[in-house]
């Protein structure tokens, strides 16, 4: 490794750990959460889960956040959420055991956040959206996706707050560890999914990453994107590389 290059070895001995990456994981879904509740998610003793969220703290990976008495921990920054999102779509699934872990992993393919965007079979069915609509192209140059001054309009239409930012993106593409193309992340795709769980069309599941689709979502998404909610296929793939 040359002296000039980034120390990739300590990240990935952060998240290599199995309890921190559950810990990550746990944190994918954009809440805080205490060391207790990261404890119990990780199967691991409280004092344990301190040790581990020292680590992920001092390596930029968590930040914690303090309210009264209480401590409370989440991932630094959608960049982070991003790293991970695109290991997971390296890495080999869980084997299912049980009805129940069926049922989550159906869950998560379906909808999910991703820190503070939406992923998932809804992530990639609302960008497919956008692209078909032209308010979204692909890059051909770097193959990401960008907005077009069409997209602006329409998102000016719909008053989501987008603005010139240095430290974030009007848009970015998050590669989705499920679909295994690329959605929509940055400011477009949280505005989105903000707007959404403020309306009520989509609430948190069961875990804290599964969202669910509101009857008033469904129509939402049929008066937004113009799409049909659930999927009846899955979205065209002819956007993304491979």
């Amino acid at each position: 490794m040359s002296d000039h290059d980034p120390q990739l070895h300590r990240i990935a001995g952060l998240i290599g750990e199995p309890s921190r990456s559950t810990m990550l994981l746990s944190l994918m879904g954009g809440q805080q959460l205490t060391a207790g509740d990261l404890a119990k998610r990780s199967h691991i003793a409280p004092a344990t889960a301190s040790e581990h969220l020292k680590k992920l703290v001092a390596g930029g990976l968590v930040r914690v956040l303090v309210h009264g008495r209480h401590r409370y921990y989440r991932l630094a920054s959608s960049e982070v959420a991003s790293m991970l999102e695109g290991i997971m779509a390296l890495a080999p699934p869980n084997p299912v055991r049980s009805l129940r872990e069926s049922t989550m992993t159906k869950q998560l393919h379906l909808a999910r956040t991703c820190y503070d965007h939406l992923a998932g079979s809804i992530g990639m069915t609302i960008t497919e959206a956008m692209l078909k609509n032209g308010w979204l192209i692909t890059d051909p140059a770097t193959e990401m996706l960008a907005i077009t001054n069409q997209g602006h309009q329409q998102f000016a239409t719909w008053k989501l707050p987008l603005e010139p930012n240095r430290q974030r993106p009007m848009i970015r593409s998050c590669l989705d560890w499920s679909e295994r193309r690329y959605h929509v992340a940055g400011q477009l795709g949280a505005v989105i999914a903000q707007r959404f769980f403020t309306e009520g069309w989509i609430v948190r599941g069961g875990s804290g990453r599964v969202v669910q689709v509101m009857e008033s979502g469904v129509g939402a998404l049929k008066s937004w994107f113009g799409v049909s909610w659930p999927p009846a296929i899955e979205p065209q793939k002819s956007h993304y590389p491979s």
